[in-house]
């Protein structure tokens, strides 16, 4: 790999023995995937995926602690992760044992360390960093050094930012020495599409579902997708980033997509069109009887698969402002339909601390609170991780939950139904 002077100087140890340690790891990374050289992270902060204080990751504290007390913090604040803990959301006492004893119980300890580490603020836990809220969004062409995975594919996607989907501890090193190695999707050839995916359904498709389809389908390659404009438009208003963000979030967990490109809608692809097409492209067409196979292949892991739910999580990955208002209009006129004001299963809906506080200066708080659901900053796949927690029919919109936890998926419209009218 070839190394600038600077880059070289890191690596010899000029800047002491822990960046230097850094620097090699980044260097040997690179090397893994036919790196040939580093380039500058130029994005405004960073974003770390480790937010959680959890009791195993004893490992990670030391690395915290050696990087602090080597003077060897990010170059750029940075956002993380939502936290795992909020004594607001459903629980009991022997779930919050677990939790608190054999789980967690390292969380303070640690955002006490990712302060001292560059913490953009002591609230800024979330997976969707780059709400206007939270204030870390990526510019078009922004090299990143992310974790995140459907932080990293709406980036790279929606933003045009450039981003490779790196493992945990990888994220916040880049941003420690400012460099990351050059390969995969900070190419333009890394970007290029290797899948046409051709939408031909019959009405608008749902977001968490049409990701599962495609990240299924693709697994870590570059999709093209057409024929979705239709329903969307072909401007990145705010309706259009909502669907994209939970689509993509989904097919960056179902698969391990890291950037898709939506024909007339995406930054590159409107610029570039079909030159980001590639040759010998592999086509996947996806319509209404696609997306139904998709949604009955999905494993149903209850113990008991008639057990009335226990608990809703709507929000993986958190919901934003216009989701919030939407979402309270459904509940109410939902609650209206079935002759009741209160939901019927306990409902949780996860957003960002900065989303959440100007959602509740907004008459929708009230609204919301009114018809029971709880609103929490937390992520919801860290409250799953409870052995206790997983052992529930919890029910979600989100494939993603769906992916790595117990919990059991259902369309938003069916989800609203489970909530509103239980078994009626």
């Amino acid at each position: 790999m070839y190394l600038t002077d600077e880059q070289q100087a890191i690596l010899n140890g000029e800047k002491g023995e822990t960046m230097a340690k850094v620097m090699q790891t980044l260097v040997k990374y690179g090397e893994i995937f036919g790196a040939t050289k580093m380039v500058s992270v130029t994005g405004k902060h960073n974003h770390l995926v480790t937010s959680f204080g959890l009791k195993a990751l004893a490992p990670v504290y030391a690395l915290m602690d050696q990087l602090i007390e080597a003077g060897a913090v990010s170059k750029q604040t940075f956002s993380v992760d939502p936290r795992p803990l909020d004594k607001n959301v459903p629980s009991n006492l022997l779930l919050d044992f677990i939790f608190k004893n054999f789980m967690y119980s390292k969380q303070d300890f640690y955002e006490g360390q990712l302060q001292k580490l560059g913490l953009m603020d002591k609230d800024a836990f979330t997976c969707t960093c780059y709400m206007e809220q939270v204030g870390n969004k990526p510019q078009k062409g922004d090299v990143l050094s992310w974790a995140e995975s459907s932080a990293v594919v709406y980036a790279n996607s929606v933003l045009g930012a450039r981003c490779n989907r790196n493992s945990g501890i990888m994220d916040i090193m880049g941003s420690i020495v400012g460099f990351v190695p050059y390969f995969g999707l900070l190419t333009d050839e890394g970007r290029k599409a290797t899948w046409l995916v051709e939408i031909k359904t019959t009405k608008k498709p749902e977001a968490q579902l049409l990701g599962s389809a495609i990240g299924m389908k693709v697994m870590e390659e570059v999709p093209f997708i057409t024929g979705l404009s239709q329903w969307l438009g072909t401007e990145l208003d705010d309706a259009a980033c909502t669907y994209l963000k939970d689509m993509g979030a989904a097919t960056a967990s179902n698969g391990a997509v890291g950037l898709y490109h939506v024909e007339n809608l995406t930054p590159e692809a409107k610029e570039q069109g079909a030159g980001l097409i590639a040759e010998g492209v592999k086509v996947y067409v996806i319509d209404d009887a696609e997306l139904q196979r998709v949604y009955d292949s999905y494993p149903v892991i209850w113990k008991d698969r008639e057990a009335k739910p226990k608990l809703c999580f709507m929000g993986c990955p958190h919901m934003s402002l216009q989701q919030l208002k939407d979402w309270t209009d459904k509940v109410e006129q939902g609650l209206k339909a079935a002759g009741s004001t209160k939901v019927v299963i306990p409902t949780v809906f996860t957003a960002s601390p900065a989303v959440l506080k100007e959602f509740n200066a907004t008459p929708y708080a009230q609204r919301l609170k009114a018809t029971g659901v709880i609103t929490s900053y937390i992520c919801p796949l860290m409250y799953m991780n409870n052995p206790l927690a997983g052992k529930m029919p919890v029910i979600t919109s989100s494939n993603k939950l769906r992916t790595y936890t117990t919990a059991r998926y259902y369309t938003d419209d069916e989800i609203l139904v489970q909530i509103t009218k239980g078994g009626k």
